[in-house]
């Protein structure tokens, strides 16, 4: 390596815009301390559910075979994840594009008759990069959505821009994973909107999804349904320990096959089992959360 003077300078120079950066971006979002849960729960638990039912792969006009695992997501998976909430009276958000509305509205309707919430999720499962075209997708989706269940969302899954959600009446996002407890996204330090965050680590996506979108052989997984099981049941008890906030990603198309709808009915009894697990909806946290803190 060069440690001419030169090279030095350029090399603290480098470190010091990565620092500058790091500072940036750590000042757009602010953790909320010691979050306290209604009658004393120890830990709130997110059942989340992203309906999207490939659709970018139909963006993309890939292979029926593959359109078809989304089919499976709206003909049956969301029905079982819907079976699978009320049996444990929890109260899920179900993330949904505004063109799920047009495709499998009585699943959605059933959803929120059975009191979960039906959240954003973009319009077809894309954000676009124009803004004027992407206030259409959002404002199309708030219709769609509040015309199928009766109510408009007040969260979203998506990367849409923090002002415009704002603008439109959101109050949470649950898209950045920067944390693992519920924190605030700001640029300014103004107008902050609450985002519940999720990870990777808890999506079945990341386990179950054989042929996921534009990877190759080497890249797919298929794993036992009792593996995952055990690895977010470490994860929940983690965070049990710690007390706080976890957050479970599914899809229908995936997490909807029965051995999966199994594996799933077995965790939560787990989690059940223990004192103080709170299963609200994305809506009853943020809500909670910008009430009390």
């Amino acid at each position: 390596m060069d440690t001419t003077p030169s090279s030095a300078d350029g090399l603290d120079r480098d470190i010091a815009a990565l620092k500058a950066h790091a500072a940036d971006y750590g000042a757009q979002h602010k953790v909320i301390d010691r979050i306290t849960w209604p009658n004393g729960a120890r830990i709130a638990v997110n059942f989340t559910a992203d309906f999207d039912t490939m659709l970018l792969r139909r963006l993309l006009n890939e292979p029926p075979q593959q359109l078809a695992k989304g089919e499976f997501g709206g003909r049956v998976g969301i029905w079982r994840l819907i079976e699978l909430f009320d049996s444990h009276k929890i109260k899920a958000t179900i993330f949904t594009p505004g063109r799920i509305c047009e495709l499998y509205p009585e699943s959605l309707r059933a959803a929120a008759r059975s009191g979960h919430e039906i959240a954003d999720h973009m319009w077809e499962h894309r954000v676009p990069k124009e803004p004027e075209l992407e206030r259409d997708h959002l404002k199309k989706t708030i219709a769609a959505i509040e015309k199928t269940v009766g109510k408009r969302p007040v969260g979203t899954r998506s990367t849409h821009s923090r002002e415009l959600l704002l603008e439109h009446g959101y109050i949470y996002i649950s898209e950045d994973s920067m944390d693992h407890q519920p924190n605030w996204l700001s640029a300014d330090g103004t107008r902050p909107l609450l985002n519940l965050p999720f990870h990777y680590a808890i999506d079945d996506a990341m386990f179950f999804s054989f042929a996921w979108l534009g990877s190759d052989n080497s890249a797919q997984r298929m794993m036992d349904p009792d593996h995952v099981e055990e690895l977010w049941w470490r994860m929940f008890e983690q965070c049990y320990r710690a007390g706080g906030y976890m957050n479970v990603c599914m899809h229908p198309f995936v997490s909807g096959r029965a051995l999966r709808i199994a594996m799933l009915d077995r965790l939560i009894n787990r989690m059940k089992a223990l004192p103080g697990v709170w299963f609200p909806s994305c809506e009853e946290v943020a809500r909670h959360i910008i009430g009390a803190h």
